[in-house]
C-alpha cells in the first residue's frame, strides 16, 4: 500500500530544510544583500527565490525534467547560462557601492530572484530529486506534487531568512567602506567559485 502524502511530510520537510539551509548561490547572494541593504530591502529577493523555486518544481513535475533528459543539449545550455549568469552576479556584488546600506544601489528584485532559479543548478538538483523521490505514479501524483511544492515553500522562506539575517548581522560590523568592499569581494569570490564548478 502506497503511503499517503501525510506520512512523507517529515522526510520532505527534512530534505527541504537541508537543501534550503546549506550554502548555495541563493544563500550567498542573500547574505551579501543582507549585509549591503538590510533585511527589509532584501524581502523581495527572498520572496522571489521561494516563488521561483516553487514554479521550477511545478515545471519539473509537469514534464520539464523529462524534456531535459530527452534533449541533453538543453542541459548543456542551462549549465552555460547558469555559470555565465553567476559570473555576472559576482561582478555585480563585487562592484556594489560600499555605502549601499545607506541607500545607494539596489538589491535584487522579486522578478530577478525568481528568474534566477531557472539558471540555478542547485535549485534544479533539488527540484528533480524532490519530484522523483516524493511523488507516486497514478492519480496521487499531482497531489504529491502539490504537497512537495507547499512543504518546500513553507520550509524554504525561514531558511533563507536566516542567511539574510546572517548577512545583515555581519553588515553591522562593516563600519568602513574598506571592510564592506572586502566582504563584497569575498562573496563575489564564492559566487565565481560556484560558477567555475558549474562550467567545468
Amino acid at each position: 500500500m502506497d503511503p499517503s502524502p501525510i506520512t512523507v511530510l517529515i522526510p520532505i520537510a527534512v530534505f527541504a530544510f537541508v537543501g534550503s539551509i546549506t550554502p548555495g548561490p541563493n544563500n550567498v547572494l542573500l547574505a551579501a544583500s543582507g549585509a549591503n541593504f538590510g533585511v527589509r530591502r532584501t524581502v523581495p529577493h527572498m520572496l522571489g527565490i521561494t516563488s521561483g523555486f516553487s514554479i521550477l518544481v511545478a515545471g519539473v513535475g509537469l514534464g520539464l525534467g523529462a524534456l531535459f533528459e530527452a534533449v541533453p543539449v538543453l542541459h548543456v545550455i542551462l549549465r552555460l547560462t547558469g555559470g555565465a549568469y553567476l559570473l555576472y552576479l559576482a561582478w555585480r556584488i563585487a562592484n556594489a557601492a560600499p555605502s549601499a546600506a545607506d541607500g545607494q544601489g539596489r538589491p535584487f528584485s522579486f522578478i530577478e530572484a525568481a528568474g534566477f532559479q531557472v539558471a540555478n543548478p542547485k535549485a534544479w538538483v533539488l527540484a528533480v530529486t524532490a519530484v522523483s523521490a516524493f511523488t507516486r505514479q497514478g492519480e496521487a501524483y499531482y497531489i504529491d506534487l502539490a504537497v512537495v511544492i507547499t512543504v518546500f515553500a513553507v520550509v524554504n522562506l525561514p531558511c533563507i531568512t536566516v542567511w539574510t539575517m546572517f548577512g545583515a548581522a555581519i553588515g553591522r560590523f562593516l563600519k568602513s567602506d574598506r571592510h564592506r568592499r572586502a566582504f563584497n569581494w569575498t562573496m563575489a569570490g564564492l559566487t565565481v567559485a560556484t560558477a567555475i564548478y558549474i562550467l567545468f
